[in-house]
């Protein structure tokens, strides 16, 4: 069970992240569906900046002061990787549909591309000497709470203090502190006035192209630490162009969250169990009594695969109507508009 946990965990975070990096875009008014490639790129960019530091002689043991420096310098990449979907959008008033689909197009081809000439081989990995969990995973000593074997929590204390990555607990900052500025703020609630409408905004002093600029740099930046977590964490810090679809998924999640951070949090659970499932069935033990329900129910691994994304369709399919997007979404600003 406690594996079970830890492992949606693993597929939850990330897709909290950058469902939380689609809000930001949606609630300024414009439609980022090319999440999956900021994702792709992030991934890489974190791998290849981990590789860089590692390669270039940074202490190891520091491991939380590398993470920092790399997840910074991710965003500030994913931010400028997000600039060309809001130059299209904005300035050019270009389909934003379109727009994003050839960033998920775009990205994969570079990445693999970078990929091959740097490593001459398809993966990207850090350094072979090393593992996330050597350097960016907490165990429960760590705490204060003795050795990895005693744990004084019990299961409780099993999930939330060992083998707990870096990444997640700094996700979970981010994610509230975000969730507080665009709900709770004033900044907030002009970025959402454009999302909702901006000829009202604008009327009111608000500059509608820098508030969806700031949106989609501030999105940009999160999808391409989402993708930086995957990479370090589901991927075994490697990147490969793929990041299994999380960016998609996360775009589902958003939706079946309402576009409201306590929603999307619950939805990304959900979701991060079902691909918990898909990938790691064989090994799940939910009575910790070393009987492997799912892999002995004699199903394929096929059916487990396509688990989250048949669920996906069928959740849409039935709170698709109920859910309120931002009115002014995927709509480019016209000032002579009214």
């Amino acid at each position: 069970m406690v594996y079970f946990v830890q492992q949606t965990l693993i597929f939850c975070i990330p897709l909290m992240i950058v469902a939380l990096a689609g809000v930001f875009a949606e609630r300024s008014g414009i439609i980022n569906i090319a999440l999956e490639g900021i994702m792709v790129f992030g991934a890489f960019i974190g791998v290849l900046f981990v590789r860089l530091f590692l390669k270039a002689g940074f202490p190891p043991e520091n491991g939380q002061l590398l993470l920092i420096m790399v997840i910074i310098i991710t965003m500030i990449f994913g931010g400028l990787f997000s600039l060309l979907l809001a130059y299209a959008s904005i300035n050019l008033k270009a389909d934003q549909t379109i727009g994003g689909t050839a960033l998920n197009l775009l990205a994969p081809a570079l990445v693999l591309f970078l990929i091959l000439i740097i490593s001459k081989q398809n993966v990207l990995f850090i350094d072979s000497k090393y593992s996330s969990a050597d350097l960016f995973m907490l165990f429960q000593e760590d705490f204060g709470l003795g050795t990895k074997l005693q744990n004084p929590l019990g299961t409780i204390g099993n999930i939330l203090f060992n083998k707990v990555y870096l990444t997640t607990v700094y996700a979970i900052v981010i994610y509230i502190v975000l969730s507080v500025i665009l709900y709770k703020t004033k900044f907030g609630l002009h970025l959402r006035s454009c999302g909702e409408h901006p000829q009202a905004a604008d009327s009111l002093g608000i500059n509608v192209y820098k508030m969806r600029y700031i949106g989609t740099v501030i999105s940009g930046c999160l999808a391409a630490f989402g993708g930086f977590i995957y990479a370090l964490t589901a991927a075994g810090c490697s990147s490969n162009g793929d990041v299994a679809g999380l960016g998609f998924l996360a775009l589902a999640v958003m939706i079946f969250g309402n576009w409201k951070p306590v929603q999307i949090a619950l939805a990304a659970l959900l979701f991060g169990a079902l691909k918990c499932i898909s990938v790691g069935y064989p090994y799940i033990d939910f009575n910790n009594d070393g009987v492997y329900a799912l892999s002995k129910l004699g199903i394929s691994s096929h059916v487990y695969r396509i688990l989250p994304y048949v669920i996906t369709l069928i959740v849409l399919a039935f709170t698709s109507k109920k859910s309120r997007a931002p009115k002014a979404e995927g709509q480019p600003y016209d000032k002579g508009k009214r």
